[in-house]
């Protein structure tokens, strides 16, 4: 048959309960996905009294759980190019669930380290698919707004976990445990299994004209009968299929730089955020602060999170969004520096709660951002690879906080995470590139520049 023209039949399609379903199941992974990813900071105070652990011992668990995620984002790819992005992000979600699970039961630091990096792993897997779903299901003038959605109603699993943690954790002595258990309800996702549509785009760029059509025909359908009669699609632009895409394929020039690009974008990103939410909990019990208090006060900063996230709705779809990051991650490493300068605990709770709300937002731009980069055949790919090498990079950052705060001291960690943000900020104001000519083009209709 012709071309099942995805791109332009989503782009015509008005909200409806068809994108607030997909929405909530996006952001029903995400939300555990932000539950689970600071577990192991939540509990590593308690774990340091519990097993005598050591700050190196918990830099080198984190640190390998980052080479986990940087092995979940690649394979993330790949199964998502292989087999589709709705079995993906349902399989990854699945991965990261069971493998929390298995936390639960951990005896010693090798084997929590073990199930931590599977769950890392999967972690990883599930954003990079989700990600790339979201950029693929939405209209491109509304799709960087629903993604920020996606993320401020997931990154609430951050503080709502930050606050069980602070609650459970100084129960007993394996309350702990139940820390664990909570981000493994992340399977639960499965529910939405059945509402979930695969992608008709990466349908349609394998050549699978017939099974596009067929899904976007549903969609479609559902739409019309919500909202009415659908206006015309703009017409199709004629794509070469292609069943995968090959790691070699981003040596292309055109997928060179922004693979560079963004690798850079999410280097900084990671060892900034998480040398920040990682390490505070930890840090601020070794300066003093009880268990309980340094923990808390990290609750009580996330509460930021949600807030950022729908800071970045509001601006990601109005403005470039290159533009919007570089002032996001100005503003994180101004905040992160002054966080890093006190030890009054108001003001480690306002600093901390901007660094929070600032950095979600810069997250949910740099989300819509990347994917934006590549056209469909490449678009998976890059987006994991820049994501996973960005993941890798902070295998040595704990190891950097660690011998930062052991040689010169609490302040010289926040200094070094403040250097790492501020980097970011003038790479991407030098060398980032322009999107939103192409997403207004997009959305009338018309195909320039980066394709879609």
């Amino acid at each position: 048959m012709q071309q099942a023209n995805a791109l332009n039949r989503l782009d015509r399609l008005p909200v409806s309960r068809f994108h607030k379903v997909t929405l909530l199941a996006v952001a029903f992974a995400y939300f555990f996905e932000f539950a689970d990813i600071n577990s192991f900071a939540t509990t590593a105070p308690k774990l340091i009294k519990l097993w005598g652990l050591t700050v190196d011992q918990v830099a080198y668990v984190t640190s390998l759980s980052f080479v986990g995620m940087f092995v979940g984002a690649i394979v993330a790819g790949s199964i998502a190019d292989r087999w589709g992005r709705r079995r993906a992000l349902l399989w990854t979600t699945l991965f990261f669930g069971l493998s929390s699970f298995a936390a639960v039961f951990s005896w010693d630091l090798v084997s929590l380290g073990v199930f931590r990096v599977l769950t890392s792993a999967g972690l990883s897997a599930m954003t990079v698919v989700g990600v790339v779903y979201v950029n693929e299901m939405y209209p491109s003038a509304i799709r960087g707004k629903y993604q920020a959605y996606a993320i401020a109603i997931g990154i609430c699993g951050t503080p709502v976990t930050n606050l069980i943690a602070s609650a459970v954790v100084p129960l007993n002595d394996w309350s702990w445990r139940l820390v664990y258990l909570w981000g493994s309800l992340g399977i639960l996702l499965v529910l939405f299994a059945g509402r979930l549509k695969e992608s008709p785009r990466w349908l349609e760029s394998r050549g699978e004209h017939a099974a596009a059509d067929a899904v976007l025909r549903e969609i479609e359908a559902d739409v019309a009968a919500e909202k009415g009669p659908l206006p015309e699609p703009a017409p199709p632009v004629v794509g070469t299929p292609s069943t995968k895409a090959p790691l070699r394929l981003l040596l292309r020039k055109k997928y060179l730089f922004p693979t560079l690009l963004l690798s850079v974008l999410w280097m900084t990103q990671t060892i900034g955020f998480f040398g920040y939410s990682s390490w505070a909990p930890t840090l601020l019990a070794k300066e003093g602060f009880s268990v309980e208090k340094s923990v808390f006060y990290v609750a009580l900063t996330t509460v930021g999170a949600p807030l950022g996230c729908y800071l970045a709705s509001l601006v990601t779809d109005r403005f470039e969004r290159k533009w919007c990051l570089v002032g996001f991650g100005t503003v994180i490493a101004v905040c992160g520096l002054l966080y890093g300068l006190t030890f009054d605990p108001v003001l480690i709770i306002v600093f901390g709660f901007l660094v929070n709300l600032f950095e979600r937002g810069y997250t949910a731009l740099a989300y819509a951002y990347s994917p934006e980069l590549f056209d469909t055949r490449a678009r998976s790919l890059g987006t994991s690879v820049s994501y996973g090498l960005g993941r890798l990079s902070n295998a040595a950052g704990p190891l950097i906080v660690a011998a930062l705060y052991t040689g010169q001291g609490y302040r010289a960690v926040f200094c070094f995470i403040a250097g790492t943000w501020m980097v970011g900020a003038v790479v991407l104001a030098v060398f980032g590139a322009r999107t939103r000519a192409v997403r207004l083009a997009e959305a009338e209709g018309k195909r320039v520049g980066v394709p879609a």
